[in-house]
């Protein structure tokens, strides 16, 4: 009589499978300005470093002021002497207007002289603003915070000249840390449908909830691909410019599969199988058939399959000692409940 083999086997079970997708991204700042100069300069100052924390209004650096305070004296004199030209037709202009009653002055000489002290009137309040104008370009020389923040990014040093509009300081703000990926074109329909965790690769082993709160309309050109922030759905602290990994997962409707230990898999005729344990009449015995299965995908040390009936008990170690018929004995099945998912 032939000894009976023991084996190793789980149940199947059937669950809903779920797709799911990795992306590496980065910590970024929802909230990001670029600082720059108003006016061009040489750098005579500068008072950052990357990772700095700075408050509004605070001076980031400084321009050399030497030509601006020259400017602001020039449209000074200006206007000195523009209010004194107004103040002078004016007081002209009143004296012929006391003399025209009498008429000791004719109505054209008053009209050239209200003509006149109006036009002074005007010079002096355009030298006025020229003077302001002067005064702002002094001030613009001076480069501050325009919000509280960390300092990311610094892109001049002392002596070089700069130009208006060109950025010099990033300062991104810490209190409101997003994750920021890329997204293929062919995955972007089912992204949209999906639920998302990150973990960072400082900690992977743990993860936080996040939601989508902006997907870009627009591929990138160079890359194609779209870009998605993701806020976080917690109070976690992240520090900005850390790696981190989006774990996107989503349910595929009309697809049941079931998780076995990757020792289960073998083949016939170059396709995947399991051995699957039919019990007999004596009770923990039972005879082994193979039966072709369709993987779905692989994950650490499991495989997810479809094919054999929910239930069925699926040896698990010893495959390559299998035969069809053989009868095996059943120490006990293992119930396998591990979540399915399918991960491309």
């Amino acid at each position: 009589m032939q000894a009976l083999r023991p084996v190793r086997t789980v149940e199947l079970r059937y669950e809903g499978a779920h797709e799911a997708n990795r992306y590496v991204g980065t910590v970024q700042s929802r909230h990001e300005v670029s600082q720059a100069f108003r006016v061009d300069g040489k750098v005579v100052q500068r008072k950052v470093e990357v990772g700095q924390f700075v408050h509004e209004g605070d001076v980031l650096a400084t321009l050399d002021d030497s030509d601006y305070r020259l400017a602001v004296e020039a449209a000074r004199q200006s206007w000195t002497a523009a209010v004194a030209q107004a103040r002078q037709a004016d007081s002209d202009h009143q004296r012929l207007g006391a003399l025209k009653a009498d008429g000791s002055v004719s109505v054209a000489d008053d009209e050239r002289a209200r003509t006149s002290a109006e036009t002074s009137r005007a010079n002096a309040e355009g030298e006025a603003r020229k003077l302001e104008l002067a005064r702002n370009r002094l001030n613009y020389s001076v480069l501050r915070a325009s919000w509280s923040g960390v300092v990311t990014a610094v892109h001049f040093e002392v002596g070089q000249v700069v130009t208006p509009g060109a950025e010099v300081v990033s300062i991104a703000d810490p209190g409101m840390p997003e994750i920021v990926v890329d997204v293929p074109e062919d995955q972007l329909a089912a992204f949209k449908q999906s639920a998302f965790k990150a973990s960072l690769a400082s900690a992977p082993d743990k993860t936080f909830e996040v939601g989508l709160r902006e997907l870009s309309p627009q591929a990138a050109p160079q890359t194609r691909t779209y870009r998605a922030r993701m806020k976080l759905l917690g109070a976690q602290p992240l520090p900005l410019g850390a790696t981190a990994t989006l774990q996107v997962e989503r349910k595929m409707a009309g697809l049941s599969v079931a998780a076995v230990p990757a020792t289960a898999l073998t083949q016939i005729a170059g396709q995947p199988a399991l051995w699957v344990v039919t019990p007999t009449d004596k009770e923990s015995v039972g005879t082994v058939e193979l039966v072709q299965v369709a993987v779905w995908g692989y994950r650490n040390d499991e495989v997810l399959v479809s094919g054999p009936a929910a239930g069925a008990l699926v040896v698990t170690a010893g495959v390559q000692k299998m035969a069809p018929g053989l009868k095996v004995t059943l120490p006990g099945a293992v119930s396998h409940e591990t979540k399915a998912v399918v991960t491309r």
